[in-house]
Parts: structure tokens; sequence; C-alpha cells
């Protein structure tokens, strides 16, 4: 297991993206793809190393199971990111949530935790989610 607060930023934006998608216990098949393209696609992850996604994902998890572990990861996420990834990290927060196709209550609570761990503004939070729903969007 990681220490609790030694983790860089991409594992910090994986570990946001595993804790929404594990929000209602049941990480969809559709959430974990959309973690890999997420990771495969965004510029921020050009110089990560992508076999480390299952074992960052993991400890993520285990972290998860432990006692506060909901306030760990938020504290170690926000620590690893510097301000400028911040959005970002919220950014694939909501795109995970939204990637089945709706979000539950229990992704909407943690999504705002998020929010504010990260202290990202209410203004960029809607557009990020408005942007999200739009990507997302089926017929």
């Amino acid at each position: 297991m990681p220490e609790k607060s030694l983790i860089d930023h991409h594992a910090a934006l994986i570990y946001v993206m595993v804790l929404v998608s594990g929000a209602d216990r049941n990480m969809t098949d559709a959430e974990l793809r959309s973690i890999g393209e997420i990771v495969n696609y965004l510029p921020i992850f050009r110089d990560y190393d992508k076999d480390r996604l299952t074992s960052d994902a993991a400890n993520c998890a285990e972290l998860l199971g432990s006692d506060e572990g909901l306030e760990t990861v938020l504290r170690m996420a926000r620590d690893a990111l510097p301000e400028k990834l911040r959005e970002t990290a919220y950014a694939v927060a909501c795109d995970v949530a939204a990637a089945d196709g709706y979000v539950k209550q229990e992704e909407l609570r943690l999504l705002e935790m998020v929010r504010h761990h990260l202290a990202v503004g209410r203004l960029p939070a809607a557009a990020i989610e408005r942007a999200a729903r739009a990507r997302h969007q089926t017929l």
C-alpha cells in the first residue's frame, strides 16, 4: 500500500476516478472503460506509465477500505494535485460518473465532496458538469 501522502499527480487523478466509480459500490464496465479511455486520451497522462493503472486503482481501493479511507484518499489527491490540475480532476470525475448514462445519488454526493476538497468553484463546476453531460448524451 502507498504511504498515506506520497502519490503523484497521475495517481491522484486515478484515485479521484476510482473513488467516483466506486461511490455506489458497483464499478460498471462503462466506468472502467471510461477510466482507461481517459488515461489513453488526455494529454496529462502522456508521460504516465499505463502499466501502473491497475496497481494505482488497487492501491486506491485498498485505502478506501481502511479507517477514514474516503477522507484519506481525498486528502492525498488534493495534496498531490497542483492547483491548475484540480479542475481537471473534477472533470475526469464527472466523466466517469456520467459514463454509464446516468449519475446516481451516491455519485452526486461524492462529486460534491470532491469539488469541495479540491476547491473547485461553483461556476467552473457547473460548466464542467454540463460539459460531461453533453459529452455522454445519447438519444
